[in-house]
């Protein structure tokens, strides 16, 4: 079987941004405290676009840390979610290779969970352009904290199921696609790396359809999905008998201040 392209997996968001939109994690307080750290500027009054912005998880918590905030998201059905969601926050068609913005326009770029889906010899270039001298490129990842076993045996468990479908879900295991920004082709972004790590309690049932909205589970279909979380809650009901999963994060940070 061949595994699923790239933009198969990008697009089988769509049909799935209401189950994304309830059941994702969010992000913790003090991942945008280290972004205006590292800035060297307050979210309040900036102007900040969410390139990818899917259901608006990250865009809202960026208005609400008193961002002037617009979102990019080129998918119908994540839009679509968005708008119904947040009819207050301006959103526009488009993504990273190919901003619809202005020269000199934004003081903060970020993608949450969506770099990885960009080609970074075009994104990099139009993140430079639309940035203000002085404004910054953010991308992060919630990504699976490694030192906690269960979770390591979890991802070692889809790795084995979904072998066809690309196996482990990469940019949520580690950081490598994080670091794979780095190679930057403008030579204008020095990017510093920061690790934010929190967790969240949730129902399994809520760990399941966070774990069933990654492109892995979507392009594999609902008979090979639901035979894997089948399994997976006897493992997971082992370890947490009460039914309420901790699920632990690594925020991987990557911010370069536009020269």
């Amino acid at each position: 079987m061949t595994a699923p392209s790239h933009t198969t997996r990008a697009h089988s968001f769509n049909a799935a941004a209401a189950q994304y939109a309830a059941n994702r994690p969010s992000y913790p307080p003090a991942l945008f405290d280290a972004i205006e750290e590292l800035a060297g500027r307050p979210l309040t009054g900036s102007r900040v676009v969410d390139v990818g912005a899917g259901t608006g998880i990250a865009t809202t918590l960026l208005h609400a840390r008193g961002a002037e905030v617009i979102a990019v998201e080129p998918g119908d059905g994540m839009a679509a979610q968005f708008r119904r969601t947040h009819p207050g926050i301006p959103i526009v068609r488009g993504n990273g290779n190919n901003l619809p913005l202005a020269d000199n326009s934004a003081d903060l770029l970020t993608y949450a969970q969506a770099w990885h889906w960009t080609d970074p010899a075009l994104a990099a270039p139009e993140a430079v352009r639309v940035l203000r001298p002085g404004g910054a490129l953010a991308l992060w990842w919630n990504t699976y904290a490694l030192d906690v076993p269960w979770i390591v045996a979890q991802t070692d468990r889809i790795g084995a199921h979904f072998a066809a479908f690309g196996g482990r879900p990469s940019v949520e295991v580690n950081g490598s696609a994080a670091r794979a920004a780095l190679s930057d082709p403008t030579d204008r972004l020095d990017f510093t790396f920061r690790t934010v790590r929190w967790s969240r309690h949730v129902p399994v049932d809520t760990h399941f359809a966070n774990l069933g909205s990654h492109s892995m589970f979507l392009v594999a279909g609902e008979e090979h999905a639901t035979a894997f979380l089948t399994e997976e809650r006897r493992h997971l009901l082992e370890v947490f008998p009460d039914g309420i999963v901790e699920e632990t994060y690594d925020v991987e940070l990557l911010l370069a201040v536009n020269a």
